[in-house]
């Protein structure tokens, strides 16, 4: 077993400034878990107190059921994998991947099997006897993976190990991180800024903000119910749409007004606000652009002008500005438009949009939290 619980943990620098606040998380053995949150959240400073690189200031990390509070790092049963690779320049891939082994002393012919397992493995066989200097950035990165696997840790730390790389090479690195987790079969604690790495990895995302966590739950709750406008307008991308408008309660039945436009909210969402008996209240509508569509003028639609359109190969960004100045991001996919629709999505264009209430999220404007949740 690999489990992890932080309880109340909190990180104090100066004895004033906090940088993490009252932590608690309990990882299960085995489970692949995502810190995501913007620079200065806590999520790297929260990943170096499990791994014992900072002192914790309150409260208690335990691994596999021990606190490990007082122990060193190297014997935490952890190996961590840096956002800067921290390989040796002077040793050879080989002797980088070899270096933890031979500290602890262990025999030339075992360093010589994990080695070369992990090696092949990670894809970098034929690098062995070369220094970090010759390699790519991909592949000192599999080169530091390679340095924490070999020690057959109860838990793998990675702080970022992505971001120093460009995008196509990300992305790469992302579907072998994946495999490579089917193959360690081991516990995942992944700290990045990046919400498509947090959705893409993780079989749970821990959304931090301030040194606070802000939700914790799968893709899919985090996505499809965020708990605040925070975690609603950090997951996703483009970000969620926020509108300032009137939730109506007339006799059980829901509509919102944004533009002056009512749109009814009904099915699940409609049955869930009155199961809660919420009263007509003012809200902050969220709406993903991608659950935005185009209409024509009329009864339900919102009437606005293109400001800017970003044609990103399968789909359009469409900006779009009401007429009262607010400005919305619409997702349109390529194939949903014939030849004269696209010509048609220039700087200027007078356009309509809407959105069912099934897609809608309701926000209380002073708690910024979701109604639903």
């Amino acid at each position: 077993m690999a489990s992890v619980k932080l309880t109340g943990v909190k990180k104090i620098y100066d004895n004033k400034v906090v940088a993490v606040h009252d932590f608690d998380l309990d990882i299960k053995d085995k489970e692949f878990v995502v810190f995501v949150g913007p620079s200065g959240c806590g999520k790297s400073t929260t990943l170096r107190m499990i791994a014992g690189l900072e002192d914790i200031s309150e409260g208690t990390v335990e691994i596999d059921g021990e606190v490990v509070n007082d122990l060193q790092p190297k014997d935490r049963g952890i190996a961590m994998v840096f956002q800067n690779y921290a390989l040796y320049p002077h040793m050879t891939v080989y002797d980088n991947i070899a270096f933890s082994l031979r500290l602890s002393k262990v025999p030339e012919d075992v360093v010589f099997e994990k080695v070369n397992k992990a090696a092949k493995i990670l894809g970098i066989t034929e690098y062995l006897t070369r220094k970090p200097r010759a390699l790519s950035g991909g592949q000192r990165q599999r080169v530091a993976i390679g340095r924490a696997m070999v020690r057959d840790s109860k838990v793998f730390l990675m702080d970022e190990p992505l971001s120093n790389l460009d995008a196509k090479l990300r992305n790469q690195m992302r579907a072998e991180i994946i495999l490579l987790r089917k193959q360690l079969d081991t516990t995942f604690i992944y700290v990045t800024h990046d919400q498509t790495e947090a959705m893409t990895l993780g079989d749970r995302i821990v959304i931090m903000k301030d040194g606070y966590i802000m939700q914790v739950g799968t893709p899919t709750e985090v996505f499809e119910m965020p708990k605040n406008l925070f975690v609603a307008g950090f997951i996703g991308a483009p970000q969620m749409n926020f509108i300032n408008t009137k939730l109506i309660n007339e006799g059980g039945k829901y509509f919102v007004e944004p533009f002056g436009v009512r749109l009814p909210v009904d099915g699940e969402k409609g049955e869930a606000l009155a199961k809660r008996k919420v009263q007509t209240r003012d809200i902050v509508l969220g709406v993903r652009p991608e659950h935005i569509r185009l209409a024509k003028p009329g009864a339900g639609a919102i009437s606005c002008t293109l400001i800017v359109n970003e044609m990103m190969g399968s789909e359009f960004h469409l900006h779009v500005e009401t007429k009262d100045g607010t400005r919305l991001i619409v997702r349109v996919p390529t194939v949903d438009l014939n030849k004269a629709e696209r010509e048609e999505l220039v700087s200027g264009h007078e356009m309509a949009v809407t959105f069912e209430g099934k897609v809608m999220h309701f926000f209380d404007p002073e708690s910024q939290t979701n109604l639903l949740v």
